[in-house]
């Protein structure tokens, strides 16, 4: 969802799903306005009611039959997800796995991570059993990206069902038919209720969801419209988890292994035509090491190239629009001083954008200050890694980073010392190929998180119960208390919490 439009405009009734590199139309979509919306979230908050019933070990095979089905047809989706974004059949296979990693996660961790379990009580509850549990919330909302339409919505998707949420996706109007893909396969293993729906069209829809009386919202997308879609939810008071943009910084130690360095930061940062919220945008280097690293990032960057063919290091830029921000922060960056170090503005071939490797471009850049969105990467020189932290940190944006350095103990230090959601040590965006691990960010780069045990809770709300288990030793909450208990509760008070600590 790229804009939520104020008013009550008619939108179109159907919009066109178009292949970036060819433009080519896919298929036709409805546009969901609030009516459709709203029936859509009534049909779910039924189905939520059946799903959550069904228990732990009932949701689990139905959500591990759908995991074989995406491995059974990951060919089919890969193919689709391959003409809807036009990133490479190799690249959207292995986004398609790691999906199927975060799902198989899900599935089996649920009911560990969020049955009841017993607390301890203290010694002034002492006859209080003491339990916590977390219960789905009910219907909830997922508003979803194009860069990475199966791997990112998933993230949202499999934990909320796993959690024993219905839910209603709007996947971006740029990839609709791989959301569709998504919705209809599930319902091809778990056909008794509409659990997962499918709703489509632009901001308008998104916007419609927000209004809808879903029980929270799980947003990706960037930081403007996540700004206008908590407006939005605000009205309801309805929760919301964003994951926003990034503009995520590289450090590389004077110790640190350059090759390993060198390939990561090509890498993280021509990806997917650059457009991955976790993408490398930024680079401070070493002084000592900073002649050398950038020849190595050069040689790299200068070898990958944009197209559709099968020989291409990746592909068009799949949104239009964002090859005028990538277009800008490149000419902003030269006419502030900044050295093309490969490529430049001739990089530019709509809808294909070849690697741009900027040196020297000062911090009040663009290019150094917003998110770029692109194949591109800002190499500056540091004096030293505290010097690279502080500049990383000096962001508005806090999604992820990497540390490069060979002492494992300073690499540490500064992956802590990083004011990021999410680190990767001598490597780049490892952390969401963990299930185990949260994701998210800070800042401009939203709140909350999903993945792992905090995803599964995200989808939740906590449930705080006691059971008396014995005759209180002190009667306190009733009308009957007498000075002898009031003193009793003092005097231990003071035993347990009087001690003076230096």
């Amino acid at each position: 969802m790229d804009t939520l439009q104020a008013g009550q405009a008619q939108a179109p009734e159907t919009f066109d799903s178009v292949n970036p590199a060819t433009a080519e139309v896919i298929a036709t979509f409805p546009v969901f306005g609030q009516a459709e919306v709203n029936a859509a979230v009534e049909r779910a908050q039924e189905a939520a009611a059946w799903w959550a019933d069904l228990g732990w070990k009932e949701r689990q095979t139905r959500l591990l039959a759908w995991k074989s089905h995406l491995i059974r047809y990951i060919g089919r989706l890969a193919a689709l997800v391959h003409t809807e974004t036009g990133k490479p059949l190799d690249d959207a296979k292995l986004e398609i796995v790691l999906a199927i990693v975060h799902l198989d996660w899900a599935a089996k961790h649920a009911r560990k991570v969020l049955s009841p379990r017993r607390v301890p009580s203290g010694l002034t509850a002492l006859n209080q059993a003491s339990y916590v549990e977390y219960l789905p919330l009910g219907v909830i909302g997922v508003i979803g990206p194009w860069n990475y339409p199966v791997f990112t919505p998933m993230g949202s998707l499999a934990y909320a069902l796993a959690a024993g949420n219905a839910v209603v996706f709007k996947p971006s109007e740029f990839t609709p038919a791989v959301g569709g893909w998504l919705v209809s396969s599930f319902a091809e293993v778990v056909p008794e209720k509409p659990v997962l729906q499918l709703i489509t069209g632009a901001g308008t829809t998104g916007e419609a969801l927000a209004l809808s009386p879903v029980n929270k919202i799980a947003f990706t997308g960037s930081s403007p419209t996540a700004r206008k879609v908590m407006a939005a939810c605000a009205q309801n008071l309805t929760p919301l988890v964003a994951e926003c943009g990034g503009k995520d910084a590289l450090l590389v130690g004077p110790d640190a292994d350059l090759d390993a360095a060198a390939d990561a930061a090509a890498w993280g940062a021509v990806s997917n035509a650059g457009q991955t919220c976790t993408g490398v945008e930024r680079v401070y280097v070493v002084d000592e090491v900073y002649h050398t690293f950038l020849d190595k990032l050069s040689e790299r960057m200068a070898a990958a190239r944009a197209g559709d063919d099968r020989e291409a290091s990746y592909g068009p830029m799949t949104m239009p629009a964002q090859l005028d921000v990538v277009e800008d922060h490149i000419a902003d960056a030269l006419a502030r001083g900044g050295q093309a170090v490969v490529g430049g503005m001739q990089s530019i071939r709509r809808p294909f954008v070849d690697p741009v490797l900027l040196a020297d471009v000062p911090e009040q850049s663009i290019a150094v200050r917003d998110e770029t969105f692109g194949p591109t990467v800002t190499v500056t020189r540091v004096a030293d890694m505290s010097e690279a932290v502080e500049r990383a940190n000096a962001s508005r944006f806090a999604l992820g980073s990497a540390v490069f350095a060979g002492n494992a103990k300073k690499a540490m230090a500064a992956a802590r010392a990083l004011r990021s959601g999410m680190t990767s040590i001598n490597s780049v965006i490892a952390y969401a190929t963990v299930p185990a691990l949260p994701f998210g960010g800070v800042g401009d780069s939203g709140f909350g998180r999903i993945h792992g045990a905090d995803g599964l809770r995200e989808f939740t709300r906590a449930k705080s119960i006691t059971r008396l288990r014995m005759k209180p030793p002190l009667k306190l909450t009733t009308l009957a208390r007498t000075d002898k208990d009031m003193t009793r509760l003092l005097s231990l008070t003071t035993l347990l919490h009087g001690k003076r600590y230096h």
